[in-house]
């Protein structure tokens, strides 16, 4: 196996990306979807970028790609239709030991990006090691037509309800047979259908007195949603 799965946390992390087209509005969106901090270096820009700079979303740099950009950052994604300016971002980027993405050149990357499946905090990537993005593309597709909402509902639950398992002093090894027993139980299946009375009385059973769909499920909305 060459590569090594892995998920990182670019939360507050500077990223660049070095294009501006479609395939860098994309890799731009997900990369601000995760929190990171996305400096954009581009003579041409489409439209979308251009409103994320109007926004204040990304750092900006309308003018052609230097070797210094790379300088202090995290991560680099190189998302050019010139090739020899992608290669020259990927040496660059080695040169500084950083994290280097080079779109549809798995043979100049030290990292490649999967197929996603997101629902909420639950993720799903597919990945064919970069030998065909089309057939992982159509996994995806797959995998988002058998995978609702209610996964992402579901994980939610599980958080809310290990976060008060955890402030009551409850031993972490302890949690596992009861979350097997919840999932034994179909709770995914209820959530889905939405039947919060169902919910209710099987976390009672479970959990005991005290758990409540609706009063968890708002732990995990933030102020003013």
């Amino acid at each position: 196996m060459r590569y090594y799965p892995v998920n990182l946390d670019i939360r507050k992390r500077r990223c660049l990306v070095v294009g501006g087209g479609r395939v860098a509005a994309r890799k731009v969106n997900t990369l601000i979807q995760c929190g990171a901090v996305v400096t954009v270096v581009s003579p041409e820009n489409s439209s979308s970028i251009g409103q994320l700079a109007a926004d204040q979303a990304i750092i900006l740099k309308p003018r052609a790609y230097r070797s210094s950009d790379v300088v202090g950052m995290f991560l680099v994604i190189g998302a050019t239709d010139d090739e020899t300016l992608n290669r020259q971002i990927n040496v660059d980027a080695e040169s500084q030991n950083l994290l280097c993405n080079i779109a549809d050149r798995p043979e100049i990357c030290n990292f490649i990006l999967p197929a996603i499946v997101r629902r909420g905090d639950f993720v799903m990537a597919i990945s064919t090691a970069g030998k065909s993005p089309a057939f992982a593309k159509h996994i995806r597709k797959r995998l988002e037509a058998d995978f609702g909402s209610e996964y992402g509902d579901l994980l939610d639950l599980m958080g809310a309800i290990r976060t008060r398992l955890l402030a009551a002093a409850h031993e972490p090894e302890m949690h596992k047979p009861l979350f097997e027993k919840l999932i034994a139980e179909n709770l995914l299946a209820l959530v889905k259908d939405k039947k919060v009375d169902q919910i209710d009385r099987l976390l009672e059973r479970v959990l005991g007195p005290g758990y409540r769909y609706d009063r968890l499920m708002l732990t995990n909305r933030q102020p003013g949603e």
